[in-house]
């Protein structure tokens, strides 16, 4: 009796560690957009050295901050570090997503083994009930029942080992599920974690943006009026093309004005006044220079989705970069310079245009939200918008000239 009892514990324990065992499910749901494991493993590496260039952009721009003199320019670093501090953490968010999306995909298939060998248990396990179920004493009523009986206990007792050591490795799988909860547990205590710490910085920043905009007030009303222009030649532009060739064309006659001798005084007796044996010449217009634009990087960290130069099933060709930003993601400036358009523009959301030195031009699509102004000078690393909420594409085009160029070409080592 005992052994009939011990075979039939050894199924009906399996079957409640496996109604009992912790299943990891719904998380890992910001990777779910990956086909393949190696998909997921790509972008946790691609988010880490992500979170590293981050970190050091922070720490740099930090010890600018404190350096700095005035306060303009120390609330302009203080914004940009803090905008690389939020660019740090949301990859650290997109590790632990990550790390969550593989323990889920390892319980699921845990998950599928344990229900292919869930059936033969539940049939074992029945047949083990009803034969524990009649008493030894009836056999003794029955021809042969006492000599079937015995000859049954011995073949269950020999058995017992056996069922024993094919249940191990199923042991060994439901201890393996309990391992990966233990894992989601960590990772979602570590994800928790860097949320907070992304809403605090994320108020930090809101902050930091507010004072510059009062102060910015303060200047009086000479950027509202480089706004209504930039807002003109948008509502004259064709398309975004075009938008760029007005912008472009505004700059190079912006600095052909710059370079300007200033006034001459006007002399005491303006009739004894003689002008010079020769005349100077205007300073010719700049020539585009080939020199990449200082410190470029992407504006957001992401996947991309189209390169430059590649072709859509329409037939068009893309003149920069894609890439998928996570929702609400910080969106930076890819190079010091000043803004010379941010809005909203007809099938691109809010775009922003930025002028950087010698001739070259950048061009940021796809925010949901922008933070900056026409004609602020923007350090390097500004923040300058946010992705949508639900994520979406961020398009970055960089131009020399008017003409488009590849910006993987052109991004600092």
């Amino acid at each position: 009796m005992l052994g009939r009892l011990a075979l039939f514990a050894v199924p009906l324990g399996l079957l409640a560690a496996l109604a009992l065992a912790p299943q990891v499910r719904g998380q890992g749901q910001a990777a779910s957009a990956f086909e393949t494991t190696e998909d997921v493993r790509a972008a946790i590496e691609r988010a880490e050295k992500a979170s590293a260039r981050a970190a050091q952009r922070g720490r740099s721009l930090e010890a600018a901050a404190a350096q700095a003199q005035e306060e303009a320019e120390k609330i302009a670093q203080q914004s940009a570090a803090l905008a690389a501090r939020i660019q740090e953490t949301e990859a650290e968010i997109a590790v632990a997503q990550g790390r969550l999306s593989l323990i889920a995909r390892q319980q699921r298939a845990l998950d599928a083994r344990l229900g292919e060998r869930r059936e033969p248990l539940i049939r074992l396990t029945g047949a083990l009930q009803n034969f524990s179920r009649r008493p030894l004493i009836l056999s003794v009523f029955r021809p042969g029942s006492v000599r079937d009986s015995m000859y049954l206990r011995a073949v269950l007792e020999t058995t017992i080992p056996e069922v024993q050591g094919r249940t191990a490795a199923l042991r060994a799988e439901i201890d393996r599920s309990r391992a990966l909860r233990n894992q989601a547990e960590t990772v979602l205590g570590t994800l928790a974690e860097e949320e907070d710490r992304l809403a605090l910085r994320r108020q930090q920043l809101a902050a930091i943006e507010t004072r510059k905009r009062l102060a910015a007030r303060r200047r009086g009303g000479e950027a509202d009026r480089q706004e209504e222009r930039a807002l003109a030649l948008a509502e004259e532009a064709r398309d975004l093309d075009g938008l760029v060739a007005r912008i472009d064309a505004a700059g190079s006659l912006r600095e052909e004005l710059a370079a300007l001798p200033g006034p001459v005084i006007r002399p005491t007796q303006p009739s004894q006044a003689r002008a010079p044996g020769r005349a100077t010449p205007l300073p010719p217009t700049k020539a585009t220079s080939a020199r990449s634009p200082a410190g470029l990087r992407l504006p957001v960290d992401g996947r991309t989705l189209r390169g430059y130069g590649s072709v859509d099933r329409n037939g068009s060709r893309s003149e920069g970069l894609t890439v998928r930003a996570s929702g609400g993601a910080q969106v930076v400036t890819p190079a010091p310079g000043r803004v010379a358009f941010a809005g909203p523009f007809r099938g691109y959301s809010r775009i922003v245009i930025v002028e950087h030195p010698d001739g070259w031009t950048s061009l940021v699509t796809g925010l949901a939200r922008t933070d900056v102004t026409v004609g602020e000078e923007l350090t390097a690393g500004a923040p300058i918008g946010v992705a949508p909420p639900g994520g979406g594409a961020i398009g970055f085009e960089l131009r020399l000239g008017g003409r488009p160029a590849n910006p993987l070409d052109h991004l600092a080592r």
